[in-house]
C-alpha cells in the first residue's frame, strides 16, 4: 500500500484525494498496489473540503509521519513551499507537485536534493496535458529544435474573444475573471509571468538551461486593442501569448510575449481556455500536445498520474530527465540579441512629412519594413501600423524609446512580435 499526504487541500487537493477514492479499483489495477489519502494540510480547518481524512495546518505533520510515503505539494508559493519540499526529501519521501513558481526558481536545487528519489511534476505546465513526459521520455531520442506553446488559459480566452467577438481588452478582462478564469489581481496571467514558468520548466527539460524568470524576455497581453486584432485580421494573423523557445547554434532563446502568428499554423488553431504545446524534434518532426491547462480535475489527473508512475517503480530517474549536460557550451541568448518581424502601432500627427520621418528612423535603425497601412482618427491624428522585416530586438527597443520622444507621435509606440 502506497500512502500519500496532501499538502494544500484546495481546488485540485480536493479533486486528488476524490480521484484516488472513488477510482479506486482501477487505480490500484494499474498502480499495481493500493493507494491511500492518509491526511491533508489545509489553512483553515473549519473550512468543508468534502474529504473524508484526517486533516492539520502543519505540513510537519505530514512531513514527520514515517508512515507517508508520497508528499503531494499543492500549496503554491516559492518560498514556504521550497522548506517543505525540502524537508520532505531529505525525509526520503517521494514528492509530486503542481508548483510552477517553485520549479521555475528552484528546479535544479530539486533535482539535486531528489537524486534518486521520486520527484514528479507533470501538473506543473499545462494542467492535464502529459508534456513532461512526452519531452523527458517519449522524445528522449531528439534533439528538441523548438517548443512553442500556448500555456495560459486567461489570456487565450480573453485573445479569442477579443478575435472573434470584438471585444476590448478590459470587459473581457472582467469577464475573465466573473468566470473565475482571472484572479482579482490578475497579473500573473495577464503579464505572462504564469506561462514563462512553464516556459521555463520545459526548457531545461530539452535543453538543461538553468535561467530564471528575471533572466528571461516577459511580456503579457494588456497592450492589445482592437487595432492591433483588425491588422492580425487583414494579414492573416491571430493574436497568442505564445511560450517560445527555440535553439539557433550554441544559443537557447526563451520568451513570453503576445505574438502574431499565422492562422494556418497548428498551434494559431487553439481557442478559448484550452492549452496547446508544439515540440520540434529532430527525428520526430512537429508534435503537437493539446488540452485543458487548468481545473481541479484536469490538473488532479495529471497529479495522479505521477502518484501512479511512483507506485510502479518504485525509485525516481533524474527529476529533468538527464544527468549530464545534455549539450556542451548551450547557453541562454540574450535578450537584446533576440531576432524577430515584429508589429508597430502609435498614435501620430496626420500631416504631411510624418509618415516620411518615421520610415527615416526605421531606417537609422537598420529595420526594414514590409508593411505599412495608415488608419484615420478624429483630431487630426492618425493611426500608423508597421510590419518589419526581421530585426534585432535592441534595434526595435531603441527606435520604440525615440519614437516615443518624436514630438509628431501622440502616444509611446506598442510592439507585438511576429512568429515567422
Amino acid at each position: 500500500m502506497l500512502k500519500i499526504g496532501v499538502i494544500g487541500v484546495g481546488t485540485v487537493g480536493t479533486s486528488v484525494v476524490n480521484i484516488l477514492k472513488n477510482s479506486a479499483d482501477i487505480i490500484t489495477a494499474r498502480a499495481g498496489q493500493e493507494i491511500v489519502v492518509v491526511s491533508g494540510v489545509v489553512n483553515n480547518l473549519n473550512k468543508d473540503r468534502g474529504v473524508d481524512i484526517k486533516l492539520s495546518k502543519d505540513p510537519m505533520d505530514i512531513i514527520n509521519d514515517p508512515e507517508i510515503d508520497v508528499v503531494v505539494e499543492l500549496m503554491g508559493g516559492v518560498d514556504e513551499a521550497f522548506v517543505v519540499v525540502k524537508a520532505a526529501l531529505e525525509k526520503g519521501k517521494a514528492v509530486v507537485t503542481a508548483n510552477k513558481a517553485l520549479l521555475a526558481y528552484h528546479r535544479y536545487e530539486l533535482q539535486e536534493l531528489a537524486g534518486d528519489i521520486a520527484f514528479e511534476y507533470e501538473a506543473s505546465v499545462a494542467g492535464g496535458i502529459p508534456i513532461i513526459n512526452a519531452l523527458r521520455d517519449g522524445l528522449s531520442a531528439n534533439h528538441i529544435e523548438s517548443i512553442k506553446g500556448i500555456m495560459n488559459g486567461t489570456c487565450n480566452y480573453m485573445l479569442t474573444k477579443m478575435m472573434k467577438e470584438g471585444v476590448d481588452y478590459q470587459p473581457i478582462l472582467d469577464e475573465a475573471q466573473a468566470l473565475g478564469y482571472a484572479e482579482a489581481d490578475p497579473t500573473f496571467d495577464v503579464g505572462g509571468f504564469d506561462a514563462a514558468h512553464k516556459l521555463l520548466i520545459l526548457a531545461s527539460i530539452a535543453y538543461g538551461i538553468d535561467a530564471k524568470p528575471e533572466d528571461i524576455l516577459i511580456e503579457g497581453i494588456d497592450n492589445i486593442t482592437q487595432d492591433d486584432i483588425a491588422f492580425a485580421k487583414e494579414f492573416d494573423y491571430v493574436i497568442k501569448l505564445l511560450t517560445i523557445a527555440e535553439k539557433s547554434g550554441n544559443e537557447v532563446e526563451l520568451r513570453t510575449h503576445a505574438t502574431l502568428v499565422k492562422n494556418e499554423e497548428m498551434i494559431a488553431k487553439i481557442d478559448g481556455v484550452m492549452n496547446g504545446v508544439s515540440v520540434v524534434g529532430d527525428m520526430v518532426g512537429e508534435t503537437l500536445y493539446y488540452g485543458p491547462g487548468a481545473g481541479g480535475n484536469a490538473t488532479a489527473s495529471a497529479v495522479v498520474a505521477n502518484i501512479v508512475d511512483i507506485a510502479r517503480r518504485g525509485k525516481g530517474s533524474p527529476m529533468l530527465g538527464f544527468t549530464k549536460p545534455l549539450e556542451k557550451g548551450l547557453k541562454l541568448k540574450s535578450k537584446d540579441e533576440i531576432v524577430s518581424k515584429y508589429y508597430l502601432r502609435m498614435g501620430v500627427e496626420d500631416k504631411p512629412g510624418v509618415l516620411s520621418s518615421v520610415t527615416k528612423m526605421f531606417a537609422e535603425h537598420e529595420i526594414s519594413i514590409e508593411t505599412v497601412l495608415q488608419r484615420p482618427c478624429d483630431n487630426g491624428a492618425a493611426t500608423l501600423l508597421f510590419a518589419t522585416h526581421e530585426a534585432v530586438e535592441k534595434n526595435i527597443q531603441s527606435i520604440i524609446k525615440e519614437l516615443a520622444a518624436a514630438s509628431f507621435v501622440h502616444s509611446k509606440p506598442s510592439m507585438i512580435r511576429i512568429e515567422s
